[in-house]
């Protein structure tokens, strides 16, 4: 039988190997981390990082999961609204992921390549892949509601749509983050949202008319969607 008060331990324990990694991935750049340095600042053994996290690849997928998972949850709030209009709700989703990332530039610039890189290859059946498909199901259903609420057009099925919003959120996020990071990535995302927008939705529901509803689910277990307060160990681990 497992022990729950131990289980809580390991959770916890993961959970600051994860904080340690991302706050390293962020100020020094994956290539520069090894798993020494997250052992060290996690305030654990080198072989308790291996234990969780058989490599850097998989600290990412680790990451990569916590960071669709936050995703998913902001269409969850978006799907929950049942007040504001589909395009609204679009607009919210593209300014308020493109605040996030520039409040965490650092760490996004540091990782996002490899985040990429796990979804390209995420492996059938693992976390990330399964936290993925979470976010994108989500994304589906919110685009068919609309739809059905006769915001967007039917001319396109919602899984396309779905993909078009996908394809130019991550699209728009990588140009700034590595080719051209002039102005703020917030506007920039509100304008990539209203060539969505413009192309989708119909034309009595087009206005931007409505305020923007906060859709970042502020929860005490995940305060920021990559910048989450390090725990750092009392006890740092022997050299």
């Amino acid at each position: 039988m497992i022990d729950p008060r131990r289980e809580q331990d390991r959770r916890a324990q993961r959970q600051r190997i994860l904080d340690a990694a991302r706050e390293l991935f962020g100020s020094r750049g994956f290539d520069a981390v090894t798993m020494a340095d997250v052992a060290e600042l996690a305030g654990v053994a080198r072989a308790t990082v291996f234990n969780h996290f058989g490599s850097k690849h998989a600290l990412v997928e680790g990451i990569t999961e916590s960071v669709l998972d936050y995703y998913a949850g902001m269409l969850e709030r978006a799907l929950a609204d049942e007040e504001t209009s589909t395009p609204t709700l679009v607009r919210a989703l593209f300014e308020q992921m493109g605040a996030g990332i520039e409040q965490f530039h650092g760490f996004y610039r540091g990782v996002f390549r490899e985040i990429l890189k796990v979804q390209v290859g995420l492996d059938e059946g693992s976390a990330a892949a399964h936290a993925r498909e979470r976010a994108l199901e989500r994304l589906a259903r919110l685009m068919s509601r609309g739809q059905e609420r006769g915001d967007l057009s039917r001319d396109f099925s919602a899984s396309d749509i779905a993909t078009a919003f996908d394809s130019l959120a991550n699209g728009t996020i990588t140009r700034w983050l590595f080719e051209d990071t002039s102005g703020s990535l917030r506007a920039r995302m509100a304008r990539t949202a209203e060539i969505f927008v413009s192309a989708v939705a119909m034309p009595d529901s087009r206005a931007a008319a409505q305020p923007l509803p906060v859709l970042s689910p502020l929860t005490p277990a995940m305060p920021t969607p990559v910048a989450i307060p390090l725990r750092r160990a009392r006890k740092r681990r022997k050299r």
